[in-house]
């Protein structure tokens, strides 16, 4: 098995991770799926399927090192394979190794605080999972709610008149719900997702929602901004 890099800390980088182990499991159970069913013969010990930070997948033995350095995908899948129909049997495979390449996520991500841990997962599960790209299903797209068009993302946002416009969500609403109207906002600035545990803040130009702390603007501060220009319409409006 490759070394794995310990220093992986932020999102991105392990999210970078997460996506080229992905790409060599998929490659694996699709482009090179004819290779992969002869390596797995039922004839030998114990087999595992690894994808490597490198985009290439790899069958082998689990890793000897108790406790291993990584979580392990599941062991013994070349045993199955005779005694299933291939398409079930890779099937199997792929919702294993969407586990397997969770539980390294967050394995690397075991320092990684609430916001970001969930916004880890916001930009994991915006991608099919191995066994929707192995079956060829189509994720199903979340069901719009009355309140899908709105601009809104329980942060303040100054109107034209200098009213401060608020729609926090109430309490009682599930937390299905509040991801389904919320999870496409990402930030103008850094790209994150929308966290309903931090502050944003809307530009009245273009509309796009920023974290208060890409654009150096605290609560306090946005409390007297009448309208709020981001950084980039500013620089425009200056041209």
């Amino acid at each position: 098995m490759a070394s794995v890099s310990l220093s992986l800390r932020t999102v991105e980088e392990i999210f970078k991770d997460f996506s080229a182990r992905r790409a060599g499991i998929i490659r694996a159970l699709t482009y090179d799926v004819d290779e992969f069913y002869g390596l797995c013969d039922p004839e030998k010990e114990n087999l595992c399927l690894y994808g490597h930070p490198n985009e290439t997948w790899q069958v082998n033995l689990p890793a000897e090192e108790v406790p291993p350095e990584l979580p392990e995908p599941a062991l013994g899948i070349n045993f199955a394979r005779d005694g299933m129909n291939r398409r079930d049997w890779l099937s199997l495979i792929a919702v294993h190794s969407d586990c397997w390449l969770l539980s390294v996520a967050f394995y690397l991500g075991a320092r990684l605080n609430r916001n970001e841990r969930k916004r880890l997962f916001s930009m994991i599960n915006d991608m099919p999972t191995v066994f929707e790209v192995v079956t060829e299903r189509k994720p199903v797209k979340d069901k719009p709610n009355a309140d899908s068009g709105s601009k809104s993302r329980g942060s303040t946002k100054r109107s034209s008149d200098g009213q401060a416009k608020s729609n926090p969500k109430p309490a009682e609403e599930s937390y299905e719900e509040d991801e389904d109207e919320h999870s496409e906002t990402l930030c103008g600035s850094c790209g994150g997702n929308y966290n309903a545990d931090e502050f944003w803040i809307g530009c009245d130009v273009c509309e796009r929602w920023f974290h208060g702390k890409c654009v150096k603007i605290t609560p306090a501060k946005a409390e007297n901004i009448k309208q709020y220009k981001c950084p980039s319409c500013m620089k425009r409006g200056r041209q």
